[in-house]
């Protein structure tokens, strides 16, 4: 059912022709929900220790937090016009006891923010892994060739002699500026947190007076799940300035794939024929 369902709308070829069945996993519809999901347990797990919900309502969620409907939560979707909102109801569904309580003071940004952090997080993990074993391999190959001449082009003329190791070695220099780049934006990551709907946190903290948990020592303990930090400030979303700091070290790695690649197709090409 899901898979006709799939073949029956939009798909990109940048996700089924070009994407890794790492990738596909971890921006798949049923992974997004598995986090809000895992969010929502932990979210629970916390206000159940500030004895706002039950251990019952907890042991209910958390048993049925993998229980994954696709295609109910688009059915749902297709009447609320709202993601979170129909995996909200398909999950209180299941759940006859915790139901009630899922997503208790939260706003949608809560976990969907969350959750696409931990996906990205994850997602630069598999990337910086690939990277390393593509440097392994440069290096190998700049060692095994750094004594085999080849003609140099300026100007896309034939100017003087190189080696293949060293252009090689001019792809290495800029991967590992590249590596480093997306090692640092890696680390910096942060989530949301649970700010509410304007980032005051008011609603968290009316639900938490009378109890042990401040705001802020409340949203601590609900990352420390995912071994995650918030950001001090936030409006209804993270900054989205994080975004723009993934996207620009994933556009410096883009860049020196496609330098390389169009030195290989410039030496592969007739009259040259270097690397043919």
């Amino acid at each position: 059912m899901q898979q006709a369902y799939a073949h029956d709308t939009f798909l990109s070829p940048f996700t089924w022709r070009y994407g890794s069945e790492e990738m596909r996993h971890i921006w798949s519809l049923k992974m997004a929900r598995l986090l809000w999901r895992r969010l929502w347990v932990a979210l629970a797990q916390v206000q159940h220790e500030a004895g706002l919900v039950t251990l019952e309502q907890l042991e209910d969620l958390r048993a049925h937090m993998t229980d994954i409907d696709i295609e109910s939560s688009l059915r749902v979707e297709e009447e609320l016009k709202h993601d979170l909102m129909a995996e909200v109801h398909v999950y209180a569904e299941q759940c006859r006891v915790g139901g009630g309580i899922i997503h208790l003071g939260a706003t949608s940004m809560d976990i969907e923010d969350n959750a696409d952090v931990l996906r990205i997080r994850e997602a630069l993990d598999v990337l910086l892994a690939r990277v390393r074993e593509l440097l392994k391999v440069l290096a190998g190959r700049i060692d095994a060739t750094a004594d085999t001449v080849c003609m140099a082009f300026t100007h896309l003329q034939p100017a003087e002699p190189t080696t293949v190791g060293y252009r090689l070695a001019f792809t290495a220099q800029d991967l590992l500026t590249d590596y480093a780049n997306l090692k640092r934006v890696r680390a910096s990551l942060k989530g949301k947190g649970f700010k509410g709907a304007v980032g005051t946190s008011a609603s968290y903290a009316e639900l938490l007076q009378g109890s042990q948990l401040d705001p802020r020592a409340f949203e601590d303990k609900i990352l420390s799940h995912f071994d995650l930090q918030a950001f001090e400030v936030t409006h209804q979303t993270y900054p989205r300035h994080q975004d723009w700091e993934v996207l620009s070290a994933l556009a410096g790695l883009a860049m020196t794939a496609y330098k390389f690649a169009f030195d290989m197709r410039l030496l592969q090409s007739p009259g040259i024929g270097e690397w043919a």
